[in-house]
């Protein structure tokens, strides 16, 4: 089945590379309205020259008020919203959990799921205005299934599904669907990181450990 996304007005967090990246382009290129914040500005600038009908404004979602900013930018262009990509997130620390400083820990369940709060806040009204519309947040398997030395990130995925299940109660009856997506690993620089790391507080071989990153998919 397929369904037009022509004419819908779309934001996305860290819409500049990645999963954020394809999530955006893919929009564009289906004639969506798309609006992307990130954090990496030579990111944005790369993105803006692939997709200059796209707008973009560099925002941290760990922060209300550069959410705020965000949402007051993409509004003068877009005039309303339809779907809300919460993609934002960090892999966070890896280690076990008493060498993990709290400082670590409060960053990372900054990003990934105080950031969708600030942002789905703000989208709600526009969303109840237009009509309905779509969240979709932004989870991860190990939401789903945990992540051992890495329970930052984890417990800020798991938070992510209990957040996008309670939301889409609350927000059915306005026509509003809320979705959770759980994507396994991803191959580019960040999941590179994170096997090293992973490797490294394990100390086992990187190839054995990357083996079994890619078993989880």
């Amino acid at each position: 089945m397929q369904v037009s996304v022509e004419g819908l007005r779309v934001m996305v967090t860290a819409g500049a590379a990645g999963i954020g990246r394809a999530i955006a382009r893919a929009f564009v290129d289906a004639g969506a309205r798309v609006h992307v914040c990130d954090v990496d500005e030579q990111a944005l600038e790369a993105f803006a020259k692939e997709c200059p009908a796209a707008g973009t404004v560099r925002a941290d979602v760990s922060s209300p008020a550069e959410v705020d900013a965000f949402f007051d930018d993409a509004q003068t262009q877009l005039g309303g919203l339809d779907v809300l990509v919460n993609n934002a997130g960090i892999a966070g620390p890896t280690g076990r959990v008493e060498d993990i400083s709290p400082e670590d820990w409060e960053k990372t369940l900054a990003i990934n799921i105080n950031g969708q709060f600030y942002c789905a806040r703000r989208a709600v009204p526009l969303l109840k205005a237009t009509g309905g519309g779509s969240i979709i947040n932004l989870s991860s398997s190990a939401g789903v299934m945990g992540f051992p030395l890495r329970t930052p990130y984890a417990a800020s995925k798991w938070a992510v599904v209990g957040f996008s299940k309670s939301l889409s109660m609350e927000l059915g009856e306005f026509a509003i669907r809320v979705n959770a997506i759980c994507p396994g690993s991803v191959a580019g620089p960040r999941i590179d990181r994170v096997i090293a790391a992973d490797a490294e507080a394990r100390g086992l071989p990187l190839a054995s450990v990357r083996q079994t990153y890619l078993n989880q998919n």
